[in-house]
C-alpha cells in the first residue's frame, strides 16, 4: 500500500517568504517532508523546519485551522488570545474573539527565521586577505554608538545637519580615521554599541514610548544605508586586524533592528572565519582579552553606577580571571567615565547630531568616537579620539 500523501494548507503560502514558499510546494508536489527536502537538494529536516517556522508565524497572526483559528489579525500586530464559543455536542465553532497585541518576543523569532531564509541566497562575502602584522597582546575596541541613521536634524535648529547622506559619508569616515590612527593590534572589537537606526519600522517612532521622531526617508532607505555602513565598516576592520569580533548591541531605538542586523551579519560572514560575532540574547555583553575584561551595554536599562555589580554577577568566570576590568555604555549621549572597585565605566557619545528634541531640550555634547586599545596583561593602554570636524580639514 502506498504511503499517505502529505499536504500542506496553501493559506499557509501567504506567511512564507519565497524561499518558504518553494518548499512548502515542493512537500505538497512530492507527499513527504523527506523526498521534498531530497528534490532541493538540502538536508532532510529543512522542510519539516521550514513549515514549524510558517506554522508559528501564521499562528501569531491568528491563522491555524487545525486548531480552529481563522480569523486573521492586522498587520503589524499578533494574536495574544482567542475566544472560541461551540455548541454543546459539535465540533465546528460558532463564534470566536480574538484579541491582539505586539509582541517583542515573537516578532523577534520571526524576524530572525524571515533573516534566515531571505539569507539563503545571498552571496556570502569571500574571505579577505589575511594581513602580516599584528601585535597579538593588543585588542583595539572601535565603538560607534548612537549613530541614528535615518534621523533627521535641520542645522538652522540642531546647530548641524544629520541625514542619510551625511551619516554615511561621518561614520564611515571616521571608522576609518580610528582604524588609521589606532595601533596594528592582532585583534579588534567593531562595537556597534545601539541606537545605529533611528526608527525600528515603518512608523518614524520609538518603539516602546511611541514617540514621534524627525526621520530622514523611508525606512527601506535606511536600512540600505546601515547595512552599506557597518559592510564598510567591518571590511576596513578585516584589513588592518587578524581577528574582528562583531558586536551589534540592542538599543532602545532599534529592539528589532539589532536582532536582523546581528543575524544579517552573522550570515553574511559565514564563511569568513577572522569574523567572529558575539550573540547574546540579553543586551550585556563581554569579551576577555587575556587578563583584561572588555564589557558592553547601551545603557537603556541600567544607569552605569549599576552596571559594574551587575556584570559581576552576570559574568562572574570572566571577572574572576581578570585583573583589569572595563564597561562600555552610550544611551546619553555625553562623556561619562568613572573608576569603580575594580572596573571603569566608560560612557561614549554620539557622532550624530543632535535632533529638535534634543536642541529644544537644552542637550548639548561633544561629536566623537573614540578608539581604546587595550594589552592583554595591563588593560587600557592607548586612545584615539576623532571628530567630525576632522574629516573635514
Amino acid at each position: 500500500m502506498a504511503a499517505p500523501q502529505y499536504r500542506v494548507d496553501p493559506g499557509l503560502y501567504e506567511y512564507a517568504t519565497t524561499r518558504q514558499r518553494e518548499v512548502l510546494e515542493a512537500i505538497n508536489e512530492h507527499g513527504s517532508m523527506r523526498a521534498a527536502s531530497k528534490s532541493l537538494g538540502v538536508h532532510n529536516t529543512v522542510a519539516m523546519q521550514t513549515l514549524r517556522a510558517v506554522e508559528r508565524k501564521a499562528a501569531i497572526h491568528g491563522y491555524s485551522p487545525q486548531h480552529d483559528l481563522s480569523r486573521k489579525v492586522a498587520p503589524g500586530f499578533v494574536a495574544k488570545g482567542h475566544s472560541t464559543l461551540y455548541r454543546r455536542g459539535e465540533a465546528e465553532p460558532v463564534l470566536q474573539w480574538v484579541k491582539t497585541r505586539e509582541d517583542a518576543e515573537a516578532r523577534e523569532q520571526v524576524i530572525r527565521e524571515a533573516v534566515a531564509a531571505l539569507m539563503d541566497d545571498v552571496p556570502r562575502a569571500k574571505p579577505a586577505p589575511v594581513p602580516k602584522h599584528g601585535a597579538a597582546h593588543l585588542c583595539n575596541v572601535y565603538t560607534l554608538t548612537d549613530c541614528h541613521v535615518g534621523a533627521n536634524a535641520w542645522g538652522k535648529q540642531t546647530g548641524a545637519d544629520w541625514d542619510l547622506k551625511i551619516a554615511e559619508e561621518v561614520l564611515t569616515g571616521a571608522f576609518q580615521a580610528m582604524v588609521n590612527a589606532s595601533p596594528a593590534a592582532e585583534t579588534c572589537v567593531v562595537a556597534q554599541l545601539g541606537d545605529f537606526l533611528h526608527f525600528d519600522s515603518l512608523v518614524p517612532e520609538t518603539p516602546t514610548s511611541r514617540h514621534a521622531l524627525d526621520a530622514d526617508s523611508r525606512y527601506s532607505k535606511v536600512v540600505r544605508v546601515a547595512v552599506r555602513v557597518m559592510r564598510n565598516v567591518i571590511d576596513a576592520s578585516l584589513a588592518k586586524h587578524r581577528r574582528v569580533i562583531l558586536l551589534i548591541a540592542e538599543g532602545n531605538h532599534d529592539l528589532a533592528g539589532s536582532v536582523w542586523l546581528r543575524q544579517m551579519f552573522e550570515l553574511l560572514y559565514e564563511r569568513e572565519p577572522r569574523i567572529e560575532v558575539i550573540d547574546s540574547e540579553l543586551p550585556y555583553y563581554v569579551h576577555q582579552h587575556g587578563e583584561t575584561m572588555i564589557g558592553w551595554h547601551h545603557g537603556h536599562l541600567r544607569k552605569p553606577d549599576h552596571l559594574p555589580g551587575l556584570f559581576a554577577a552576570q559574568f562572574p568566570t570572566i571577572w574572576g580571571g581578570t585583573t583589569k576590568r572595563y564597561i562600555h555604555t552610550g544611551h546619553l549621549h555625553h562623556v561619562y567615565e568613572k573608576e569603580h572597585s575594580g572596573v571603569t565605566v566608560m560612557q561614549h557619545p554620539t557622532l550624530a547630531a543632535r535632533d529638535a528634541w534634543a536642541a529644544r531640550g537644552g542637550w548639548i555634547s561633544e561629536r566623537q568616537v573614540t578608539a581604546v586599545t587595550y594589552s592583554s596583561r595591563y588593560g587600557e593602554v592607548a586612545r584615539n579620539t576623532v571628530t567630525p570636524e576632522m574629516l573635514t580639514t
